[in-house]
């Protein structure tokens, strides 16, 4: 395979995880699919992080999101071994 193949490869993978990010987050719901609302949201998301509370609100979404995750990863019952 050649290596824009590889690379094209990585860059939609990365994309379609970004976008399930959206959905579990349930952005996607609350907005009813809402494309200029959830650019709108992103673009909010962007100008914050670059005003004096990005690292404030970096370190508050980083601890909400390692909360969620972890609380996800707990209530999926694991796959009995067969």
């Amino acid at each position: 395979m050649r290596t824009w193949q590889v690379e094209r490869r990585k860059r939609t993978r990365h994309l379609i995880e970004l976008g399930g990010l959206v959905v579990k987050a349930g952005i996607v719901d609350l907005t009813a699919d809402d494309r200029a609302t959830i650019y709108g949201a992103l673009l909010w998301m962007a100008a914050k992080l670059q005003s004096h509370e990005a690292e404030h609100a970096r370190d508050l979404w980083a601890a909400k999101g390692k909360q969620a995750f972890d609380a996800d990863r707990h209530e999926k019952p694991k796959s009995a071994p067969t």
